[in-house]
């Protein structure tokens, strides 16, 4: 049996650490770096057990069950149709299974493997994902591994995005507070040289789909995704290196409050040619308001802030089911930071922010985020849309930072306003100029 891989599949074959993920552009050989891989474990450990899954079972049988009649050798496995099981000599198993509902994990709820291998991981749930890690269990001393490979996009875009990719360093190991180990290795179809001789045609067919499912699937973008809100969001033109602030430029800051769910603070400045900048973010939760204003007030000691423009909701009594108390408003104000009511229309709100992630005469957006932000960068482009109200934001996202960039921008005049203004303004200079000159050659 001859094996040829790529230089990547191979760093996902020697991965033995808990928790690997392969993927991101399509073509990248994924699929095939996984039987390969669970081929040459169920070789290496005698009575090994793997269980390899996609969302469903057409999905299964149309890919990875014929495409391992393709590769597996049949003198050294047989395969058991009945319940889609290869058996390597040794006693080894290489099984495929489909999880289409939540509710289907129960059927390996009493089931043992050492390898649970995902295919597509993004069109799993969270909770499928979590659920089934409690099956890898055994009393031998094999590495016990979840080895997963996807495109961006599904339903578990957003979960995937979170634990693998954001804040995180590819080809780097991360390990958890459960000392769980974790790993993301990239890789795009110009990696897979096998597939790039065989159909050189395959990467002009991706460039003809969709502008946003091409940076998904040709490369690798995990900023892109179907149902995404703000699909203007592009991390290498909003996304800025920090620099020092000049004291002259106006600052302000945006706020929703929280308690349990986290309270999100953000500072703005305002360059001169009207572009804004999102240069700190503050994100915390379970902690009393008046905590919260004094750090405020001492991560901006050296600053001038004009304003905080808050959540409406900070103006609400806490006593008596809202009838008397002090309000959270007033908790800030008496502890250094006063604040101003929000303009809290939603719809229009996300326009602004949608507005300011536009480019502006110059080339460079008006709108650009320190790097710094960190909760701000992860969150902001995970926002979807709402079901049923379609020019509104999912109420299932985590949308706190993204409330008090809406909240700190609606005190903002629209960038596009401004251009025109300042289109008119120079077109009126340059029709008074002419008219003078012509009067001046007729006089």
């Amino acid at each position: 049996m001859d094996i040829t891989i790529t230089k990547l599949q191979k760093k996902f074959i020697d991965s033995r650490i808990e928790e690997t993920l392969f993927g991101g552009s399509a073509g990248g050989g994924k699929s095939y770096g996984q039987l390969i891989d669970a081929w040459l474990y169920g070789l290496e450990f005698e009575g090994s057990k793997q269980l390899v899954l996609r969302r469903t079972f057409p999905e299964l049988k149309r890919s990875l069950i014929l495409q391992s009649f393709e590769i597996y050798s049949q003198e050294m496995a047989k395969y058991h149709q009945s319940d889609h099981k290869w058996t390597i000599g040794n006693g080894s198993t290489i099984e495929f299974g489909y999880c289409d509902s939540e509710g289907d994990v129960t059927k390996y709820q009493s089931a043992e493997y050492d390898v649970i291998r995902f295919d597509e991981l993004t069109h799993f749930t969270e909770y499928q994902y979590t659920y089934l890690k409690s099956r890898i269990r055994g009393v031998n001393n094999y590495p016990k591994m979840m080895k997963a490979s996807t495109n961006p996009g599904g339903v578990g875009h957003l979960w995937v995005k979170e634990k693998f990719i954001d804040n995180k360093e590819p080809g780097k190991v991360y390990t958890d507070e459960f000392d769980n180990r974790s790993i993301f290795i990239p890789a795009k179809i110009q990696d897979n040289k096998f597939l790039m001789e065989a159909d050189p045609d395959y990467v002009k067919r991706l460039e003809q789909l969709d502008e946003n499912t091409k940076k998904a699937l040709l490369y690798g973008d995990w900023d892109i995704f179907e149902g995404q809100y703000f699909s203007e969001f592009n991390k290498e033109k909003h996304v800025i290196k920090p620099f020092e602030i000049p004291q002259n430029w106006a600052r302000f800051r945006g706020m929703d409050w929280g308690y349990n769910d986290p309270c999100a603070i953000l500072w703005f400045a305002v360059s001169p040619d009207s572009h804004v900048y999102v240069y700190r973010e503050m994100y915390v939760n379970e902690t009393l308001s008046s905590d919260v204003a004094k750090e405020v007030v001492k991560l901006s000691v050296d600053e001038y802030i004009d304003y905080t423009s808050a959540s409406p909701d900070m103006w609400a009594k806490r006593g008596r089911g809202g009838l008397t108390g002090e309000t959270t408003e007033e908790d800030f104000s008496s502890n250094g930071v006063p604040l101003i009511r929000a303009d809290n229309q939603r719809i229009l709100g996300w326009q602004r922010i949608r507005e300011f992630l536009s480019d502006s005469p110059d080339g460079e957006p008006y709108l650009q985020i320190f790097s710094t932000c960190v909760n701000l960068i992860r969150t902001l482009p995970g926002l979807t849309y709402h079901p049923n109200r379609t020019e509104d934001v999912s109420d299932k996202d985590e949308d706190h930072a993204p409330e008090a960039l809406r909240y700190g921008l609606m005190t903002r005049p629209s960038p596009k306003k401004l251009e025109e203004k300042s289109k008119a303004y120079t077109w009126d200079w340059w029709e008074q100029q002419i008219e003078a000159q012509k009067n001046k050659e007729e006089y």
